[in-house]
Order: structure tokens, then C-alpha cells, then sequence
């Protein structure tokens, strides 16, 4: 029984046209395009992740290097294939109940965002010796606190940083509990936005 979007990878030079569609369709603008266009030509793009389907991209995000604090990232953008979004894959397939105690489990499978951020933030909850090489070691998003927050994002631990974007949608994945005291300077990407 498949259970659900393929597992993530990352994202090959030959599939930059695809994800340039995906962003396009996914926000009202071509801003995320181009932020996303700008950070590779800027050699700033750390890690470009996609979780697949049906021999298509599903899901979408990027991870960005910080000017500051050094070793940290940015989460941005993120996106969804729009027909893809809140699980409406899993809609109609036979193996879930519509309306019934499976369906939204079943559903929550299929939430190809959801499943990207759970798989990142797992990461950060395994030993420090044993996470990949090349992933940051703390990862800042700006977006909705209750979504975020939901996949290990803390809004209070980012209530330290300096940043040129708002506080009150600031979160912070990273090892650990402290609240760090820092500055953010983002990828001058963010600053053509």
C-alpha cells in the first residue's frame, strides 16, 4: 500500500526548470524564482531539496547560507505543487475513508511540506557526531509560527536575534535549548525581494 509522497533528495541541476515552475505556480509572483535563481548564481544556496511523486517534484525547499551568524542557514522558499497541497492526493484513492478516523491520517501523509519538515528537524534531534556534513547548524525561517512550530521551529528561541524581518514570525530550528543572542544577515539574495 503506498503510504504516501517518494522519499526527499536533492534537488539535480537538470531539474532547475522544473523547480522554477513549481515556485511560480506556487506563489502569486515570480519573487521566489528569482530569489531562488539569484541565491545559486551567488554561489549562496547551501542544500535544494525535493520530495517527489509520480516522476514529478511535489515539494520544495531551500536552505541558504546566513552572511551571519557564520554556519547557519535560511529555510526559504518553500513550496508545493498548488494541486498537491493539503494532502489532496490521498482524495479518492481507495485505501482511506473520506470523513473517517483514517482519512486524516491517511491525508497527513501526503502533505508534501509537512513530511520535508519533519524529515529536516528529525535531523536535529539525532546526535551532532552523526548529522550530514553539510547541514547547518542552526536553520532561521520567517513564516507562520503555529505551522513551523509544529515541526521543531521555536519562536521563542529566536526572540534574541536581531533581524531585519519581524520578531513575531522569526523561528529557529537548532540543536539543543538555549536562545541564542546573535545578529541575522541574510544571503544578499533576500535584499532584492
Amino acid at each position: 500500500m503506498v503510504v504516501g509522497p517518494d522519499f526527499t533528495s536533492a534537488v539535480k541541476d537538470a531539474q532547475y526548470d522544473e523547480v522554477e515552475t513549481l515556485l511560480t505556480a506556487a506563489f502569486p509572483t515570480d519573487a521566489e524564482a528569482q530569489l531562488v535563481r539569484k541565491l545559486r548564481e551567488d554561489g549562496d544556496m547551501l542544500l535544494e531539496l525535493q520530495k517527489p511523486w509520480d516522476g514529478r517534484i511535489g515539494g520544495y525547499l531551500a536552505l541558504s547560507r546566513m552572511q551571519a551568524p557564520r554556519g547557519w542557514a535560511c529555510l526559504a522558499p518553500m513550496a508545493v505543487r498548488p494541486e498537491w497541497q493539503g494532502g489532496k492526493l490521498a482524495e479518492g484513492n481507495p485505501n482511506m475513508e473520506v470523513g473517517g478516523p483514517r482519512d486524516e491520517a491517511y491525508r497527513g501523509s501526503w502533505r508534501f511540506g509537512s513530511r520535508m519538515l519533519q524529515e529536516l528537524s528529525a535531523l536535529y534531534e539525532i546526535p551532532a557526531q552523526r548529522m550530514p556534513d553539510h547541514m547547518p547548524e542552526a536553520i532561521v525561517v520567517l513564516g507562520d509560527p503555529v505551522f513551523y512550530g509544529r515541526w521543531g521551529f521555536s519562536l521563542e528561541r529566536a526572540q534574541n536575534l536581531n533581524s531585519p524581518y519581524p520578531l513575531s514570525h522569526t523561528l529557529l530550528l537548532k540543536r539543543g535549548a538555549d536562545i541564542p543572542q546573535a545578529s541575522l544577515i541574510y544571503p544578499k539574495a533576500f535584499s532584492s525581494l
